[in-house]
């Protein structure tokens, strides 16, 4: 049971291309905020100066506009906890890792990188765990002058309690984690630039989220950021301690984590070949979570409406590109025409249109346009299923020329092509005519429509032949025909 009121986050860093784990990560917070009328903070991790960039900054807000994922919080709209930039809250920051040094809660270790690894070598030697000693725990004021006599810079560590911690998990249930397995950690560097350990769960804090949602690879650190929510409370500085729910992880080839460098990873791609983020967001929901068993399509209102982080399922979730497909495709299909036709715009005009501008006709796609919904999968599909509407001569494919054209095929487009010069110009009689012609050359309509197909389209598959005709022309229809005939005489 989820008391109101819900306040939950989306904090990406701005490097690089979005990724749809991110998108799905995303995904879930936005629909868990809506199911439960709750406000969804959208904050932006941009304390990492070197990876950081303001393009990606850019690509980020651009990417949720166009996923339609509206938040209450966060960049360009404001809110009560402003600046949601972390980059913008480094006074915050230096404040709290103040207040848990003078509290007692945190404090500076002087222990060098070398150091560090000899010490942890001998802990992995003798079978004990390889984390922070405590070296520098409860140093005396005379050791600490010593080390900084010595010249030797800190980082700030929190001091993690010596008890088990224990949480129930929204997706996995109750987890324990033992200390030996969670020890003391840095919260700030050594030239005082917070570190993720702190400034995540300071804003969560401050901007009072009631649910961390976040990916399975954060699990380990959440039993450091219940001892500091601990702290933090303590100081006053937070009221309560967040839900956590680790979603699933989503996997790519070979069992292993999707990542970056995956190609089918990033949310660029998908946007370029023109999926729906109707059709994307389907499939990504269905990444760990189901509407129910035997469904697959659905809406985003009918997700939003179904959707709670405890029917997340804890087992990782594989990536199907194809069933991504196939799920966009019954997108598109549910379109309206109208929808459909302004939708594939982009994908008409340069730089993916292979005809001139002035080529396109308007009135010819939007005769089309029907007949292209029930065939495409995604967008950019339409560019090839109806240039042979707009080029001077189509396009052909050698090997659908090869394929259609065997032994007898000018013998047959000879007799379609007099059947199609005498006949009404509509998909109905046309396709009598083909149909006919296949009869006196003992041939069957698909055998006999194919040469015709190559001949007028460049392909041996594409949309209805009788309705392309029809639209394409009487005029462009028999020169095409005699331009096969032309080629297959020579």
């Amino acid at each position: 049971m989820v008391n109101a009121p819900v306040r939950v986050r989306f904090c990406p860093s701005p490097t690089g291309n979005p990724h749809v784990g991110l998108v799905r990560t995303a995904l879930f917070n936005w629909a868990f905020a809506r199911h439960h009328g709750g406000t969804l903070v959208f904050r932006i991790e941009d304390t990492d100066a070197a990876r950081d960039s303001e393009d990606s900054y850019n690509q980020l807000l651009d990417s949720m506009r166009w996923l339609g994922f509206d938040w209450d919080e966060g960049p360009e709209v404001g809110g009560p906890h402003a600046p949601y930039r972390q980059s913008q809250r480094m006074d915050i920051y230096k404040d709290v890792a103040d207040k848990l040094l003078a509290g007692g809660y945190a404090y500076h270790c002087y222990c060098t990188t070398e150091e560090l690894d000899t010490r942890r070598d001998a802990a992995r030697a003798a079978g004990k765990p390889s984390g922070y000693d405590g070296h520098c725990r409860e140093l005396s004021a005379e050791q600490i002058a010593a080390y900084e006599a010595e010249g030797r810079t800190s980082i700030v560590r929190f001091r993690m309690p010596d008890e088990a911690l224990t949480f129930t998990d929204l997706v996995r249930g109750e987890l324990t984690f033992q200390p030996e397995n969670v020890p003391d950690y840095g919260i700030v560097r050594a030239n005082g630039a917070p570190l993720y350990t702190l400034v995540n769960p300071v804003d969560d804090a401050l901007m009072e989220i009631t649910h961390v949602l976040r990916g399975e690879d954060l699990l380990s650190s959440t039993p450091r950021q219940l001892a500091l929510y601990k702290a933090l409370i303590e100081l006053g500085i937070a009221k309560d301690t967040p839900a956590f729910g680790h979603l699933p992880y989503v996997m790519g080839e070979g069992n292993k984590k999707l990542s970056k460098r995956d190609p089918q990873a990033s949310l660029n791609l998908y946007r370029e070949r023109g999926f729906l983020p109707e059709g994307l967001l389907n499939y990504l929901s269905l990444l760990g979570w189901s509407i129910a068993e035997d469904r697959d399509i659905f809406s985003i209102e009918e997700m939003v409406a179904a959707f709670d982080i405890e029917d997340v399922n804890a087992n990782p979730a594989r990536f199907d590109l194809k069933k991504c497909e196939h799920i966009n495709a019954e997108h598109i299909r549910k379109m309206d025409v109208k929808a459909f036709t302004e939708a594939c715009g982009p994908w008409l005009k340069a730089p993916f249109a292979p005809w001139a501008p002035e080529s396109f006709d308007a009135e010819q796609f939007a005769e089309i346009a029907p007949h292209a919904q029930t065939r495409v999968t995604v967008l950019s599909d339409i560019t090839a299923n109806v240039d042979f509407l707009f080029l001077d001569e189509p396009a052909t494919d050698e090997a659908s020329w090869t394929k259609a054209m065997k032994e007898g095929s000018d013998a047959l487009l000879a007799t379609a092509r007099a059947k199609l010069a005498d006949a009404e110009w509509n998909a109905d009689a046309l396709k009598n005519a083909i149909l006919a012609a296949g009869e006196e050359h003992g041939l069957k309509l698909g055998k006999a429509q194919a040469p015709v197909r190559v001949a007028v389209t460049g392909r041996t598959i594409g949309l209805p032949l009788f309705e392309s005709l029809e639209i394409l022309g009487r005029e462009k229809t028999l020169a095409r025909v005699d331009a096969a005939l032309a080629k297959l005489a020579a």
